[in-house]
């Protein structure tokens, strides 16, 4: 018995878990135990640790990346020619330029570490986090009012610092920006944002090329007679329901206006019509209306800003809305088929169902915030995705070095109807897709693991309840 006791010793040294769900029942019989009765209690040697993080240990992970971030991307203006520091900008100076860092302030993909970095704001109090999002929100703010008449007197030869948010082209110029300048206001943010939402919002639900049906589309007219090739006429994204979905959802509670809903709405049932496989439960990356087939490649970051785009729609969607259950339905079978393809330590795969494709961080991360955001919400159920969640958060912080940087993410890519070019695409910790979604996830794992009790029975980790 005594190499029993020191078993289940061990067994709970090595979890250290806050709150433990209920234990199995002792055994009822007497005596001597037979050499098998404490295997299942031997300790397990798994890759990433097989618990939950206490708050303070998510923050530390959070704080790496913080300290890292905060170093690398100043808020600050420069002469483009002399590299001499602007202290302060009274006037449209063509010389100005923001001062280069590891990544671009105006970038989608800094869209959502804005909003990441107010997530983690919320969840950990710590105001370091909303004052990173809010300064640099500012500063857009106080470029955009001194560069805007410029730009839209001549929009091919005016020099702005920020002219690409300021002349948007893309959904990728202005979505994921615009996003976060509607949940910053949301959230009680002073910066004036008037207009920054006016220049990003209008581009999103009234400029940006659609389909006769009105689906989100790329490869429109290009003005002289022809029609742009990204990569062909009439191509869908499934990137562009993230870039474009939430912001026009949000457009609905900042104007007050019922059609942005409907819109933002009708964008995933219209897209998932198109390209979601529900035998499968997941998404092909890309469609091109008019062709008969589409080779189906399952890109994982691309299903990664699906999810993140449905679960965005709902937090701003009245309930009594009459497609909130649709989309609340089209989420839930998303979430099913991606947790039947999790790794067994935690990540997904860059080709989400081709499992000789490499393990990508980016999408894990965006997938663990879609999952815990809407177990929290109540899309989903604590005892079938807070394990799956909290596994994959565990995997993803385990990507975080020492300096703050996130190890295994796929750097930009656009879309293919061959496995090679996804197979085979780069990672990099320059690349800036990991960063938001990793404070999005340790936000939403904290308010996660606050919210339900967790815990080991006989072996196997487990949320059981509300607090």
């Amino acid at each position: 018995m005594k190499a029993g006791r020191l078993l289940i010793g061990t067994l709970i040294a090595c979890t250290s878990l806050s709150a433990m769900a209920q234990e199995a029942p002792p055994p009822q019989e007497k005596g001597p135990a037979a050499a098998d009765a404490m295997l299942h209690a031997l300790e397990v040697k798994y890759p990433n640790p097989y618990r939950a993080m206490e708050a303070a240990e998510v923050k530390s992970v959070l704080d790496r990346v913080f300290a890292y971030l905060d170093a690398t991307t100043p808020a600050e203006l420069i002469n483009k020619t002399s590299h001499a520091p602007i202290a302060k900008l009274d006037k449209a100076d063509p010389e100005a330029v923001l001062k280069p860092g590891d990544f671009r302030l105006t970038s989608y993909e800094w869209g959502v570490t804005y909003a990441g970095m107010l997530a983690a704001g919320a969840a950990t109090g710590d105001k370091r986090y909303t004052e990173y999002t809010t300064k640099r929100h500012q500063l857009l703010a106080d470029l955009t009012r001194l560069y805007l008449p410029g730009v839209k007197a001549d929009p091919v030869n005016s020099q702005a610092p920020i002219k690409s948010f300021l002349n948007p082209h893309a959904l990728d110029d202005a979505g994921a920006l615009c996003m976060s300048f509607l949940q910053a206001k949301n959230a009680g943010s002073k910066v004036d944002y008037t207009q920054l939402v006016d220049i990003c919002g209008k581009f999103v639900t009234e400029k940006e090329y659609r389909l006769p049906d009105g689906t989100l589309a790329r490869g429109g007219p290009d003005g002289k007679g022809g029609n742009k090739q990204r990569p062909l006429t009439n191509t869908l994204w499934l990137d562009d329901m993230f870039m474009g979905v939430p912001t026009i959802a949000l457009m609905g509670k900042h104007t007050g206006n019922a059609k942005y809903y409907d819109d933002a709405v009708k964008q995933v049932l219209q897209f998932s019509k198109r390209m979601f496989n529900p035998q499968l439960g997941i998404y092909m990356h890309g469609y091109v209306e008019g062709l008969r087939d589409h080779p189906e490649l399952h890109w994982a970051r691309a299903n990664g800003w699906a999810i993140m785009a449905m679960v965005e729609v709902l937090e701003v969607l009245p309930k009594n809305h009459k497609g909130y259950k649709a989309v609340e339905a089209q989420l839930r079978a998303h979430a099913k088929g991606l947790a039947s393809y999790q790794h067994k330590d935690g990540l997904w795969h860059q080709l989400i169902d081709r499992n000789d494709s490499y393990l990508e961080t980016s999408a894990t991360a965006i997938y663990t915030y879609a999952i815990a955001r809407a177990v929290n919400r109540g899309y989903l159920d604590k005892e079938s995705y807070g394990p799956m969640a909290n596994l994959a958060w565990n995997a993803v912080a385990g990507k975080v070095n020492a300096k703050g940087e996130i190890e295994g993410i796929c750097v930009g890519t656009g879309m293919a109807f061959d496995p090679a070019f996804y197979y085979y695409r780069p990672t990099s910790t320059r690349a800036a897709h990991g960063y938001g979604p990793l404070l999005l996830a340790g936000a939403e794992i904290i308010e996660m693991n606050k919210k339900f009790k967790y815990g080991l029975n006989d072996s196997g980790f487990m949320y059981q309840g509300q607090r």
